[in-house]
C-alpha cells in the first residue's frame, strides 16, 4: 500500500530523524537510523556530508554550479525553506532481477536565493535510504528569463577516508569498453560510474546517478586527496549543460553496503526513476533467452557485409530458425540484413545505413515469415555508426517495419567514438537522443536493446520496454583482440551491473576460436559461461555460440532450464575481483537457480542452501568444472550431477582456474 506522509516539524524529528540545528543545518537520517546526511549553509555557501552508523562516509563538501559568464551558482544563499517528507511503498517490476522492491526513504527539501545579482533560487532536495543516500537539484522557473547555460557543477564527494576504487576511464574512444582496474582514490584521474570504492573502514560505496533525464551524465575526476569531484559531460563546444527556464539534474547517489554484495541487492538507482509510464509493455515484451546470426561474424566465420561468406542470408536465417525451434527456443537475432555494410563500415562516421532496404541474398518477408511457421520471432536489428542524422531521417520508417512484420524488439548499435557533430555519447545530446529513441520505440511496440550507449540510470522503471544494454566490455573482445581476462566477470556484477541489465552475450561452449581468428580464446571454462546466466542479470539472455558447438552437449539443458526473470536475488558471497556466487529464485516456479564463478585461481566454494524453501525438498542439478579442468586445460569439460537437498544443508563445489558452476534447483 502506498504511503505518502507529511508530518509536523516535531513529529519528523522523532518519527524520521529529522532535525534542525539551527537556522542554516539540518539532519536527515534514514529510516532505520544507520544512514544521515548533513545539510548546513557555510559562509552562505552549501555544504552537505553523509555518515553510515558512526563512520563519517563524507566529510562536508560543495555543492552548486558555475553559469555561463562565470556566473557563481553556488555562493551567496540564504535558506528560504525548507520541507521534509516520508515515503514507504512496495511496487511490482514487470520484469526484473526481484519482484517486488519496496522504496522507503526521508526526505529534506531546501530552498535556497541568493541575496544579490539575479538573486536566483535553488532547491536542493535529499533522501536517505536504508541502502544509501541522494541528492539532486532543482532550478525552479524565476524572474531571470534566459537561457541556461550551465558550465561546471561544483558538487564534491569529499571521501573521508581512502579505499581501493574499482574504474575505467571516461572520455575515452571505445566509451565504456575498458577493464576495470583498481586503484586508491587519492589516485585517479576522471572515471565514469558507476564508480565502486572499498573503503578503509570495511564499507562498500558505489557512486552513480539516477533518473538522468534532458543533462549531462556526471562523471568523477579526483581534485586533491580523496575529493572526487562531479565534471559534467561537455557538448562539443564545451557547454555542459543547455537548457530554457528551469532544469533539474540526475540524482547523485551513493550506495552504502557493509559488504560489496549488498551493493548489487541495493534497488536505491531504481526507486529514484518515475514509476512504469507504459502500461502495454507485456503485450509485446516478456523476458526471454535468444539465439542470433552474431558470434560466427565476430569470429570471422561470417562477414557482416555481402560477401561469399555473408552472415545473414536467407539460408542461413532458415538454418539457425529451424536449429532454435528444434531447442525449445523462440527468439532469433539476425545481424547484417540490411543493406549499408561494407568490410570497413566501423572505420566511416558518416556510414550510411539503410533500415528498410534487405541486403543481397536476404528476404525479410520470407524469413520473418518461416520463423512464424517455426514459433521463432525475430529481433530486429539497427546499426547506426554513431551517425544519428541518418538513422533518425528513417527511424520512424525502420520501427513501422518491424510492426508490420509483427517482430517486438530491436537491437541499436552505435559503433563510433562520437556522435555526429563531435559529440559524446554521454553527454546531454546523446542523453536526449537514447531517451528520444527509446519513447519512439514504445509508439511502435519495441523493446530496445542498446549497444555503444550511456549508461542506465534506472529508466527501465520508467519504460520497461528498455530491457537491457552493452555499455561495458562484453563477450566479443574474446573473439578479436587480447580478450577479458578471468577476473573482469568477478569484477563487474560490482561495478557495470549495479546500473542496470547488462547483454554480455553469454554461453559460449566452443571456448576456443577455430575459425577465422584461430588462438582467440574465451578465458574461461564452459561451467564459467554456464554461471554467467546467474551471475549477470539480464531478462534477454542470448546463447551466443554457433548452432553447432551446442549439438550433442548436455550442458545446453541447463540453458535451456534457466529463466530470466526473477522473483528474488541473493548474493551469497563475493570479493571485487575474485569470486562471486548468486542465488535466484524463478519468478514463475518454485526453482532457485544459482551461478558461482572464481577468477584465474581454483576454488572450492562451500555454499549454505538456507536461501531454499526450509519445508520442502530439492533436486539439485548441478554443472561444475570437471575434475582437472580449467581455461587451459580441457576448459570445455562439464561434470553434471543431481542430489537430494533441503535448505539446512551445504552444497560444496570445486572451480577450476577461471572456472564456475550452475546449479538448478528443482523443488519435489
Amino acid at each position: 500500500m502506498k504511503k505518502h506522509l507529511i508530518l509536523p516539524a516535531l513529529l519528523l524529528s522523532i518519527s524520521i530523524g529529522y532535525s534542525q540545528k539551527n537556522k542554516n543545518a539540518y539532519e536527515l537520517a534514514s529510516p532505520n537510523g544507520q544512514n544521515k546526511i548533513k545539510f548546513e549553509l557555510v559562509k552562505n555557501a552549501p555544504k552537505y556530508a553523509v555518515s553510515h552508523g558512526k563512520t563519517e562516509v563524507i566529510s562536508p563538501s560543495d555543492m552548486g554550479f558555475v553559469l555561463k559568464g562565470n556566473e557563481d551558482l553556488s555562493s551567496n544563499f540564504e535558506i528560504k525553506g525548507a520541507k521534509t517528507s516520508s515515503f514507504d511503498e512496495t511496487w511490482e517490476q514487470v520484469w526484473g532481477e526481484k519482484k517486488n522492491i519496496r522504496n522507503h526513504y526521508n526526505q529534506l527539501s531546501v530552498q535556497l536565493q541568493q541575496k544579490s545579482g539575479n538573486k536566483r533560487k535553488l532547491e536542493i532536495q535529499f533522501r536517505a535510504f536504508d541502502d544509501g543516500v541522494a541528492f539532486r537539484y532543482v532550478y525552479p522557473k524565476q524572474n531571470v528569463k534566459d537561457s541556461i547555460f550551465i558550465m561546471d557543477e561544483k558538487t564534491t564527494f569529499n571521501l573521508k577516508e581512502d579505499g581501493k576504487a574499482w574504474w575505467i576511464p571516461a572520455n575515452r574512444e571505445n566509451r565504456d569498453e575498458y577493464l576495470f582496474k583498481d586503484a586508491p582514490v587519492s589516485t585517479l584521474d576522471t572515471v565514469l560510474t558507476p564508480l565502486t570504492i572499498e573503503s578503509k573502514s570495511g564499507l562498500a560505496l558505489s557512486f552513480h546517478e539516477a533518473n538522468l533525464v534532458d543533462f549531462a551524465s556526471m562523471t568523477l575526476v579526483n581534485n586533491k586527496g580523496t575529493e572526487l569531484k562531479s565534471d559534467l559531460v561537455p557538448w562539443a563546444d564545451g557547454i555542459k549543460v543547455r537548457v530554457k527556464d528551469t532544469f533539474t539534474s540526475s540524482w547523485r547517489t551513493i550506495q552504502i553496503g557493509e559488504n560489496p554484495g549488498e551493493l548489487i541487492t541495493s534497488y536505491l538507482v531504481l526507486n529514484l526513476n518515475e514509476p512504469n509510464k507504459l502500461k502495454n509493455t507485456n503485450s509485446y515484451f516478456r523476458p526471454y533467452k535468444y539465439l542470433g546470426i552474431w558470434w560466427g561474424m565476430h569470429i570471422g566465420k561470417y562477414t557482416f557485409w555481402e560477401s561469399d561468406k555473408q552472415g545473414a542470408t536467407t539460408k542461413h536465417a532458415e538454418e539457425y530458425i529451424d536449429f532454435t525451434a528444434k531447442e525449445g527456443f523462440h527468439h532469433l537475432l539476425i545481424e547484417g540484413w540490411n543493406k549499408g555494410w561494407t568490410p570497413g563500415w566501423y572505420e566511416n562516421r558518416m556510414h550510411m545505413f539503410s533500415f528498410t532496404k534487405s541486403a543481397d541474398n536476404f528476404d525479410l518477408e520470407k524469413v520473418v515469415e518461416y520463423g512464424k511457421k517455426n514459433n521463432v520471432e525475430l529481433i530486429g536489428y539497427h546499426e547506426t555508426g554513431s551517425n544519428l542524422i541518418n538513422y533518425l531521417k528513417e527511424v520512424d520508417e525502420g520501427f513501422a517495419l518491424y510492426k508490420k512484420m509483427g517482430i517486438h524488439t530491436v537491437k541499436i548499435g552505435h559503433v563510433g567514438s562520437k556522435l555526429n557533430m563531435k559529440q559524446m555519447h554521454f553527454g546531454q545530446f546523446g542523453v536526449n537522443y537514447f531517451r528520444y529513441i527509446l519513447e519512439k520505440a514504445a509508439q511502435y511496440d519495441l523493446a530496445v536493446l542498446y549497444h555503444e550507449s550511456i549508461k542506465d540510470t534506472g529508466e527501465r522503471r520508467t519504460f520497461p520496454n528498455m530491457v537491457s544494454r552493452e555499455a561495458a566490455r562484453g563477450q566479443e573482445y574474446n573473439a578479436w583482440s587480447e580478450g577479458n581476462p578471468p577476473n573482469h566477470l568477478t569484477i563487474i556484477p560490482f561495478t557495470r551491473l549495479l546500473s542496470g541489465p547488462m547483454d554480455f552475450t553469454p554461453g559460449i561452449f566452443d571456448v576456443e576460436v577455430k575459425q577465422g581468428y584461430p588462438g582467440k580464446r574465451i578465458q574461461g571454462t564452459v561451467g564459467q559461461q554456464l554461471a554467467l546466466y546467474v551471475t549477470i542479470y539480464a531478462p534477454i539472455q542470448m546463447l551466443a555460440d554457433l548452432p553447432e558447438n551446442y549439438e550433442g552437449k548436455p550442458a545446453l539443458q541447463f540453458l535451456k532450464d534457466v529463466p530470466t526473470d526473477w522473483e528474488d536475488t541473493k548474493i551469497l558471497e563475493g570479493k571485487i575481483g575474485e569470486y562471486i556466487t548468486t542465488a535466484r529464485k524463478d519468478r514463475n516456479s518454485a526453482n532457485w537457480y544459482l551461478g558461482t564463478l572464481t577468477n584465474e585461481k581454483p576454488r572450492n566454494v562451500e555454499v549454505s542452501l538456507s536461501f531454499l524453501d526450509p519445508n520442502a525438498t530439492y533436486e539439485a542439478q548441478i554443472y561444475v568444472d570437471a575434475e582437472g579442468t580449467d581455461q587451459t586445460h580441457n576448459p570445455e569439460a562439464v561434470a553434471i550431477s543431481k542430489k537430494t537437498v533441503k535448505a539446512s544443508d551445504k552444497l560444496q563445489l570445486k572451480l577450476g582456474g577461471a572456472g564456475g558452476g550452475a546449479v538448478r534447483f528443482k523443488k519435489l
